[in-house]
């Protein structure tokens, strides 16, 4: 890509969004092909989690969802607690394997680095995902520990009934909501991070942190306008397919299949966003998108997997 940092720099919502699109339209085929090999399955085992789950184990659902009375034994909680880590290890695997290759694929084109083959971009994946995987880590963790701050302390507002206590509940809940907000932020841009650069976990995450001073409210509005359109399927999916009991069958599978249509090119193109996202506030913060060097550490995920590349391709 021959924009220069000026021109980065002063990319909006919608120029991001444009150069998105622009960006993926010359490597459609490439494009393509990590969709079919990494964010198909991803979005199919987030499909079907919610389908299963409930069509296996309606009443912990229930009873984790909305807190009901608990009348399920300890092996139907197993089952259903080992279902659910099969599920979020299934999703996190793809979740690491679409974002290494996508924001490989990107960052190669913003370095004017060939991008010839499928082959060449699956066989940098074993290099960078285990990078990605100690971010990732860190980032649950840290959620985690926010998450237990905030229900304690939700708690302790709650064990006193008055005014007072209820109005510090709304407020505590009206922080948690922007908390969390930045905290995915913060996390997908360390993932970018993680790929594009020598760090990765709490380090990965600070200069996360940094990079987004000026720009968070451009990438809160990037993402809020991706997350609108996965909500909504999300909504769809959940009141036609998996409580459509009042429909035919053959129509709950439509609906099923056209909200997996719509939501894969949205999950592949929230990843190419996130990657612009990192330039741009590159560009913002005067920091040198030094497109030789970039090229470099590109470059030495190449020479550690080289031979896999050619095994990929003669596959």
């Amino acid at each position: 890509m021959d924009r220069t940092q000026e021109e980065m720099k002063a990319l909006g919502v919608f120029g991001i969004y444009r150069e998105g699109h622009k960006v993926m339209a010359p490597y459609r085929k490439i494009f393509n092909q990590i969709t079919l090999a990494f964010v198909l399955p991803l979005t199919v085992i987030y499909l079907a989690e919610m389908e299963i789950s409930d069509l296996l184990f309606p009443r912990q659902r229930y009873n984790y969802i909305y807190g009901g009375r608990d009348t399920t034994s300890l092996k139907d909680w197993t089952l259903y607690i080992l279902f659910e880590l099969g599920y979020y290890t299934s999703f996190l695997i793809f979740s690491l394997l679409s974002t290494s290759a996508v924001v490989y694929s990107i960052a190669c084109i913003y370095a004017n680095r060939s991008l010839s083959s499928f082959g060449k971009v699956i066989s940098i994946v074993p290099k960078v995902w285990k990078r990605l995987m100690i971010t990732f880590i860190v980032t649950y963790a840290f959620t985690f520990v926010y998450l237990v701050v905030v229900i304690v302390t939700l708690y302790l507002c709650l064990a006193n009934s008055g005014t007072v206590p209820a109005l510090l509940s709304l407020i505590l809940l009206l922080v948690y909501a922007i908390g969390i907000v930045y905290l995915t932020i913060v996390w997908q841009l360390a993932s970018i991070v993680t790929v594009l650069e020598d760090s990765s976990g709490v380090k990965a995450m600070k200069k996360s942190r940094k990079l987004i001073r000026g720009k968070f409210w451009v990438a809160l509005a990037v993402f809020v306008g991706l997350d609108i359109p996965v909500a909504v399927i999300q909504f769809v999916f959940y009141t036609f397919v998996v409580y459509g009991d009042f429909w035919e069958m053959w129509k709950r599978v439509l609906v099923g299949m056209a909200c997996l249509v719509l939501l894969v090119p949205i999950f592949l193109y929230q990843l190419v966003v996130q990657t612009i996202i990192y330039f741009v506030c590159k560009s913002y913060h005067n920091e040198s998108i030094d497109k030789p060097a970039m090229s470099n550490h590109l470059g030495g995920y190449e020479r550690l997997y080289g031979p896999n590349e050619v095994q990929m391709e003669q596959v």
